[in-house]
């Protein structure tokens, strides 16, 4: 009878009969498959993640190496546009190592802490020096100094640049006539720019004047002492005084309070 029934498929509970021998092949769970998937594409992931840097990297050998000049590469006594070019140079051929990377930006950060510190110290020793000489300079030289500004450089390339281009202008006019006019239209300059200067446009015509003055006596003396072979032929006395009056004129409207 237990043998009808194995053939005819159906099972039996029997204490005769182990249950291990009745069951079937075990067909696995299909809910579980997800899940498995899921783990295996995370540990696939993590082992990604904690890879170290990315396989074939060059490896920079001077990691531990305590002197940032000799981590970069350069000597001591290498300027700035040197140290620029190695960092970038060591960056571009370790790129993609980020330890590698981090040692080659922290020698170039200190090499440029340090540029900038010595800079720092320079300028404060050079304004203490000029500081102590002012200080122990002859009193007509500090009286002479108080009336001595140090203007902005864009004013000073600015009004270089005017006072030059009448100076040019001159020049190019020599052949027709004298300075005249380009001298007037400085000396308005000048005094235009004292006067936005002292708030007083009596000082600055004083002022202006007086340095036209003072630059074409300087020149009437200096200009005759030039050899002639030095001087272009169509090149006048009137036109050279001129062009020492500019310079005058400039230092005046420029450094003057």
């Amino acid at each position: 009878m237990s043998s009808s029934l194995l053939l005819s498929g159906s099972i039996v509970p029997s204490s005769f009969i182990a249950p291990s021998k009745l069951s079937l092949v075990r067909k696995p769970n299909k809910s579980l498959l997800p899940f498995r998937n899921v783990s295996r594409s995370f540990k696939s992931l993590r082992c990604a993640v904690d890879s170290p840097y990315g396989g074939n990297v060059p490896t920079f050998p001077r990691t531990r190496v305590w002197d940032p000049y000799k981590r970069l590469g350069i000597s001591p006594y290498a300027s700035e546009e040197e140290i620029w070019a190695s960092r970038n140079f060591l960056l571009e051929q370790y790129a993609g190592h980020e330890r590698s990377e981090e040692s080659i930006e922290a020698a170039f950060e200190k090499l440029l802490m340090s540029s900038f510190i010595k800079r720092k110290k320079t300028k404060i020793n050079l304004k203490t020096r000029l500081k102590k000489k002012v200080e122990e300079s002859p009193p007509w030289l500090k009286t002479l100094l108080d009336f001595v500004e140090m203007p902005p450089m864009d004013t000073i390339f600015r009004r270089l640049f005017l006072f030059a281009f009448m100076g040019g202008w001159s020049i190019m006019n020599s052949a027709e006539g004298g300075p005249a006019f380009q001298v007037a239209v400085s000396l308005a300059a000048c005094i235009y720019f004292l006067n936005e200067k002292t708030k007083s446009l009596g000082r600055a015509c004083l002022i202006g004047i007086g340095a036209l003055t003072a630059g074409w006596f300087c020149g009437s003396l200096i200009i005759p002492m030039i050899p002639t072979f030095l001087i272009h032929p169509t090149w006048t006395l009137e036109l050279l005084t001129s062009l020492v009056a500019y310079a005058f004129l400039f230092l005046s409207c420029t450094f003057l309070k």
